[in-house]
């Protein structure tokens, strides 16, 4: 493990691998461009359809499609070239957004085709990026991976933050076709990060792609407790601390602000996320990481609550009553900083999570278990919006407080148990 003692994020993955060097800048122009083309569609289906309920159909849609890309993708990192893999997928999810910019010009757009070419751009990406990390190690050796994962941290955070903004203010100058347009050409520049990739074949022995491979990849799971406690940790957190769903009424009926707010709110995630990566050069010298996990999502889980007794103040009048054309500025302000801190601590369990899962799984398989990863990173969240739509019927301050307390008490409780997982050591990685 690295013993640079800096606050400041490492940066030696991007100066001693020119080749991750040119694949990160390529997944964070890509990536961005993808964001812009996710808020357009998801604007342009409210255009066509005037539906709420059609909007987040195009995530529910994507689910299954989602999962099944994650699992089959990693089998066919496991046994091809994950270069040739991750180009393939890559040009599939091009090819999807240059057929909404065709249909955006030439005026044939409709929501169907905005559902099927989001669902396939959507599966093509989680292949696509399974496979990327599950190339990392060998691209920067296992003494960067930590670093690594700090830096895929400040991609998406740019991405999350700048990507809905910026895919808001082109639609609005410059309508669907042009947002669209700009990221055909933005993603040319992932295909640049791969094509310049050397080739990059599974090490160890292969299987042949099918069922079974995938299976063996769960089979290996149960072998591996370590992984297993992450995932676990993981959905718990996304479970009970996912207030998403909840920022569109925030800045309607408690909060005040609209859609701005709602906007805010979203963003605010995103700089904690992009700020924890930015000073993560202690982080990523950490050597018990299982307990970094836990204690990280338990931070999480008081992030969340302390969201939840932000909104309670508000929904009590606290600071006065807000209205969608007078908000709360001082309580936009406090929930602002809870969230920034939920995506602060969420980061840091990713970096750790990412860095044991790429550091403790064999080569031969590690693109089987990324693949579970992405099931897991597409599930969990969902899952937790369930259970926000649920609770919120009792009060919007009820779901992020009884689930940042629900988060804390059930990984302190596992925790107790999980001597293995808290005995991890990086230096000796073991899944």
């Amino acid at each position: 493990m690295s013993e640079r003692r800096g606050h400041l994020i490492d940066v030696r993955p991007l100066t001693q691998s020119p080749a991750f060097a040119r694949l990160w800048l390529g997944t964070l122009l890509g990536g961005l461009g993808g964001q812009l083309t996710i808020t357009a569609v998801m604007l342009h289906m409210f255009a066509l359809t005037g539906s709420t309920f059609a909007v987040s159909m195009i995530a529910f849609a994507g689910l299954v499609p989602m999962i099944v890309a994650g699992l089959y993708g990693g089998m066919l990192a496991d046994h091809f070239d994950r270069r040739a893999v991750a180009l393939t997928a890559a040009v599939i999810g091009w090819s999807a957004t240059v057929a909404l910019a065709v249909l955006a010009w030439t005026g044939l757009v409709n929501e169907w085709w905005l559902y099927a070419l989001s669902i396939l751009s959507s599966a093509a990406t989680t292949v696509a990026s399974a496979t990327k990390m599950a190339m990392t190690p060998t691209l920067v050796g296992k003494d960067l991976i930590a670093p690594a994962a700090a830096l895929q941290g400040i991609t998406g955070g740019i991405m999350v933050m700048a990507g809905p903004a910026l895919g808001g203010i082109l639609v609005a100058a410059f309508d669907y076709p042009l947002t669209y347009t700009i990221d055909v050409i933005l993603t040319l520049s992932l295909f640049l990060g791969l094509a310049t990739l050397p080739k990059l074949p599974p090490e160890g022995q292969t299987e042949q792609p099918g069922l079974r491979s995938i299976l063996d990849g769960f089979g290996f799971l149960k072998t591996a407790p370590n992984i297993r406690m992450q995932f676990l940790l993981d959905i718990i957190a996304m479970t009970f601390g996912q207030p998403i769903a909840l920022f569109p009424a925030l800045g309607v009926v408690l909060l005040g602000g609209g859609e701005v707010t709602s906007g805010i709110l979203m963003a605010s995630i995103a700089v904690g996320v992009f700020v924890s990566s930015l000073f993560s050069g202690r982080v990523v010298t950490v050597r018990r990481q299982g307990l970094g996990i836990a204690r990280a999502i338990q931070a999480f889980g008081l992030a969340t609550g302390l969201f939840g007794l932000v909104l309670m103040g508000a929904a009590f009048g606290w600071s006065g009553h807000a209205t969608e054309a007078h908000p709360d500025i001082p309580m936009i302000v406090l929930a602002c900083i809870a969230l920034a801190l939920t995506g602060a601590t969420d980061n840091v369990s990713s970096i750790f999570r990412q860095t044991m899962l790429q550091a403790a799984v064999p080569d031969a398989v590690r693109g089987r278990l990324q693949g579970i990863f992405m099931v897991v990173v597409a599930g969990g969240p969902r899952i937790g919006a369930l259970v926000t739509g649920v609770l919120s019927g009792i009060a919007l301050w009820v779901p992020p407080l009884a689930g940042g307390i629900a988060i804390i008490v059930i990984v302190a409780v596992i925790l107790r148990f999980a001597t293995r997982f808290r005995a991890y050591d990086a230096l000796e990685p073991q899944p």
